[in-house]
């Protein structure tokens, strides 16, 4: 007979959906504060000059960027503004889903976990600064010296956020390859002799999701395809450091006995 005051399983997934709930709320309050204060000031205006500033510096001397649709020149400052929103307040929505999941969590997991969310994120927003910084002034610069003479650039500025929306999800992703790399290793599923291996095949692999994702030009496949290859040789030197430090077969087997024996999920982390 079931002790009536021992929660169902039917409770216990509605306490689920409530917390996840809550959690959702908060996250998407924190955007949404930030969205405000950043469309009381600076403003949508010059966030949107700040993010074509790399292909206005590029243009013709008196040339602007323009806009087909009749609602594009407030919609596209806003959505870059909701962007530029989510971005910031990317800290507030991990730890959103950091906190929802740490409690079925073992202890020896949180501590793996936390990590790797902070450093994820920190490499992400490396990837969209050497997009912007690096990426963006190369590649327009090549595109303006290379267009003809008779021809005068006027970019679509919803076309260009598009652009710009892909690059920079591109580059975040692939400086999340020494934390994909890490994580391989980390769980055994391939080895560091493994993957020294198959580099040339991600060397390969590298140029060819270089070509699909950049423009149609050889100087920004290779600025995407670089980097990912570096990042790829700084994941297997992680990788080698982690193996060095793992323990013997006999001490896996004597840590997961005390595991079983002592480490059991913890509660949820304070707000």
């Amino acid at each position: 007979m079931t002790d009536a005051s021992e929660p169902s399983s039917q409770d216990t997934f509605i306490s689920h959906l409530v917390e996840l709930r809550t959690r959702l709320l908060r996250a998407v309050a924190a955007v949404l504060g930030i969205f405000v204060v950043l469309f009381i000031y600076p403003g949508p205006s010059p966030i949107y000059d700040l993010l074509a500033q790399p292909m206005l510096a590029t243009l013709p001397q008196g040339t602007r960027m323009i806009a087909t649709g009749v609602i594009t020149p407030f919609m596209v400052p806003i959505k870059v503004t909701l962007l530029a929103s989510f971005v910031l307040a990317l800290p507030v929505v991990l730890y959103q889903a950091w906190a929802f999941v740490a409690p079925g969590l073992y202890r020896h997991e949180q501590r793996l976990a936390l990590p790797l969310i902070i450093s994820s994120t920190l490499l992400f927003l490396a990837g969209m600064a050497f997009c912007y910084f690096v990426v963006f002034h190369t590649v327009f610069s090549f595109i303006a010296h290379f267009a003809p003479q008779s021809i005068t650039p006027a970019p679509d500025i919803e076309a260009y956020v598009n652009f710009v929306l892909t690059m920079f999800l591109a580059f975040g992703v692939t400086f999340e390859v020494p934390i994909a790399v890490i994580l391989l290793v980390k769980t055994g599923m391939v080895t560091v002799k493994k993957l020294r291996e198959i580099r040339g095949y991600v060397i390969v692999g590298a140029f060819v999701v270089a070509a699909v994702v950049t423009p149609p030009d050889v100087l920004s496949q290779i600025l995407l395809a670089a980097p990912l290859c570096l990042l790829y040789e700084i994941g297997i030197l992680a990788g080698a450091a982690i193996e060095k430090r793992k323990p013997a077969p006999e001490d896996e087997a004597d840590s997961a006995r005390d595991l079983s024996r002592t480490d059991a999920p913890t509660g949820e982390p304070g707000d």
